[in-house]
């Protein structure tokens, strides 16, 4: 529940009788209301007040709850001595306070209770309750000071033998959004009909007492509900940085002896590309920088070896470095966009035609079990390719070819979401405003390497960790 539904819930208790006793000796409200009666005949005689029309009976259909006894159902003009609705803005406004300028100017909304700016004039002078017409539409205040109330805003005086305090907490838990032609809206001859529920007098300021004294306790639950929201939102993000980070040092998984230690498997990868350059299949990369011991952050266990993400793919490429022609239907053009979410959705895709797929797939030829990196404005987010589907690709994503016999995918999906890669992204994006990681930057980026054997061990302990992780999320909402 938060912070506003418990408000509710005790301001619909204090609105039905519930929140403080009844007591037998108040004056009933039924009494209490017909001294308002008199008390505005009297006020229309003196031509202080106009008289309004005569408001319709209250019907049982109409009423949403029993009230208790001594209470009585009435309509907000039966207690009302004036209903205005606000006028112009007055020609003598200012945005600031001046020296002749004193006067609140009011306006709708929550922001700073509606004030706008000062005049020189007051049009009400009365203690009164503003209620917003439109924008936040029921928002209502008390007003102890003179003001000048401007359209959409309607002011509400009542009898000073109802409780201004107790009124507005109603408003606030009573009024529901008008009916207006484009923008729901509250006028005067809506508001004045509306029901409200009226107890004793006494009985009114013990409702305010009793609210004003949760009010403060309702405000400090708001602070430790938004903060347990707060940790609740974060905490499987933050369990899966956690998750990976423990996996890429070695520490998700036990290490086995008999693995083949990954600085021959690396051994393995680098011959292999060594024959596809010779082989003619890929062209020759530029070396890539030694590590120094100061790039190293972290021991790993014997057996896993440090290295570059260059070392590990034989293919690292991004997709078209111009916008195609697009076309109504063909082959997927993805960016981005459409994989932002850690997973390849072709529902909001752009298309190019079969030639213009068939060109681009010469350079970036994206296959099931190669990876995506997005390299420019959503950077850092891997994808592994698991549809049979042909696309091509833009230049805002990179792709990573590898043997998927020598690495496991979902290990480098893994390696490049760890804080380990996240970090050195963030590092390395470069630019403003559509920022930009660039190729050799991602092959350059320092990763650990553990043998097959435990990559394989290491992804099935992650997913079924994450796994968990979903769970506890699921289970705090």
């Amino acid at each position: 529940m938060t912070a506003k539904q418990l408000k509710n819930s005790i301001l619909q208790m204090a609105v039905q009788g519930k929140l403080v006793p009844q007591d037998p000796n108040d004056e009933p409200a039924s009494v209490l209301l017909e001294r308002i009666k008199n008390e505005k005949g009297q006020l229309i005689k003196e031509k202080k007040i106009k008289e309004n029309k005569p408001l319709p009976p209250i019907t049982d259909d109409e009423v949403p709850f029993d009230l208790p006894e001594g209470w009585i159902w009435c309509r907000l003009g039966d207690i009302a001595l004036k209903i205005l609705a606000g006028g112009d803005k007055p020609k003598d406004f200012s945005a600031v306070q001046t020296t002749k300028c004193q006067i609140p100017v009011i306006a709708n909304g929550v922001t700073n209770n509606g004030l706008i700016g000062y005049t020189e004039t007051a049009t009400i002078n009365e203690r009164s309750v503003t209620i917003s017409g439109r924008g936040t539409i029921g928002f209502s205040c008390v007003r102890t000071v003179p003001y000048c109330p401007i359209v959409r805003l309607i002011s509400v005086i009542p009898s000073d033998l109802v409780d201004i305090e107790y009124l507005c907490y109603t408003f606030e838990f009573l009024f529901e959004r008008g009916i207006g032609t484009s923008i729901p809206q509250l006028t005067v001859p809506m508001v004045s009909p509306k029901l409200v529920p009226l107890p004793p007098l006494p009985e009114q300021h013990r409702i305010v007492a009793r609210i004003e004294e949760l009010l403060p306790l309702i405000e400090e639950y708001g602070e430790k509900y938004n903060k347990l929201e707060k940790y609740n939102k974060s905490f499987p993000v933050q369990m899966k940085k956690s998750i990976l980070q423990a996996a890429v040092q070695g520490k998700l998984v036990e290490q086995n002896a008999d693995d083949e230690p990954a600085s021959v498997l690396l051994g393995r990868i680098r011959a292999e590309k060594e024959r596809f350059v010779k082989s003619g299949k890929i062209k020759k990369s530029k070396p890539l920088p030694p590590i120094s011991d100061d790039e190293i952050t972290f021991d790993v266990p014997s057996g896993w070896v440090w290295c570059r993400l260059g070392d590990l793919v034989y293919k690292l490429t991004d997709g078209a470095h111009h916008t195609p022609t697009y076309t109504t239907s063909g082959v997927p053009f993805l960016s981005v966009k459409d994989m932002s979410s850690g997973k390849i959705d072709f529902g909001n895709t752009k298309f190019i035609s079969t030639e213009q797929h068939a060109d681009l797939y010469k350079r970036c030829d994206p296959e099931r079990g190669d990876i995506l990196l997005t390299k420019v404005g959503t950077t850092g987010v891997p994808v592994l390719i698991d549809t049979d589907r042909e696309f091509s690709l833009f230049v805002s994503v990179a792709l990573l070819k590898f043997n998927q016999d020598l690495l496991c995918g979902k290990y480098l999906v893994n390696l490049l979401g760890s804080p380990l890669v996240q970090e050195q992204c963030n590092e390395n994006t470069r630019g403003v405003g559509n920022k930009n990681w660039v190729i050799r930057d991602i092959a350059n980026t320092l990763v650990v390497l553990p043998p097959f054997a435990e990559q394989e061990r290491i992804v099935a302990r992650v997913e079924e960790l994450l796994g968990v992780v979903e769970g506890v999320r699921e289970s705090i909402g």
